[in-house]
């Protein structure tokens, strides 16, 4: 399994914030060794091209819709380039960026990214109907969990970066 990050093969979270070795708040994200590398470690895995299940690219754009959904600048430059890195087109990625699924043809991803929406927007909606609209679309159970699984994630991811970036303006203030 290796790093695939296509900006710098560095841990994921740094980049997009912006740390670096030499500052405080990089030594205080680090601190806890098992946390920062359980975080890339996670990272890598759900976003390894050889693993099975979703393909890359389905779940590179669930991670892009839900960082549009979430308005995460940084990560949304992370998965779109990485998507696009993998295959999804330039009008695919833009009607993701303009939260207009209607774009998009009927199918496995809509489905994905519908769910996606849901768990991002409204979490009580993916219930039932919505795991059944999913496997209405032709995606299988362990796909399913593994789908809940990377949501949860990303939402995790989201919550981390905005909290170091928040972090890091007041460290610049005088």
């Amino acid at each position: 399994m290796g790093n695939v990050n296509p900006l710098s093969g560095t841990d994921l979270i740094d980049d997009v914030v912006g740390l670096t070795p030499a500052s405080a708040l990089y030594a205080t994200r680090h601190a806890r060794k098992k946390v920062s590398g359980a975080t890339q470690g996670s990272y890598e895995l759900f976003f390894d091209p050889a693993a099975a299940g979703l393909t890359i690219q389905e779940r590179l754009l669930v991670a892009y819709y839900a960082s549009v959904l979430s308005r995460s600048s940084a990560l949304c430059t992370h998965y779109r380039e990485a998507a696009f890195k993998h295959g999804a087109d330039a009008a695919m990625l833009a009607a993701l960026s303009d939260n207009d699924l209607s774009r998009l043809p009927q199918g496995r991803l809509l489905a994905l990214l519908v769910f996606t929406g849901k768990l991002i927007d409204k979490p009580v909606e993916g219930d039932q109907a919505a795991v059944q609209a999913l496997q209405a679309a032709g995606v299988s159970t362990p796909d399913i969990v593994t789908l809940a699984q990377l949501i949860a994630f990303l939402s995790y991811q989201t919550r981390l970066v905005a909290g170091l970036q928040a972090m890091k303006a007041l460290e610049a203030r005088p």
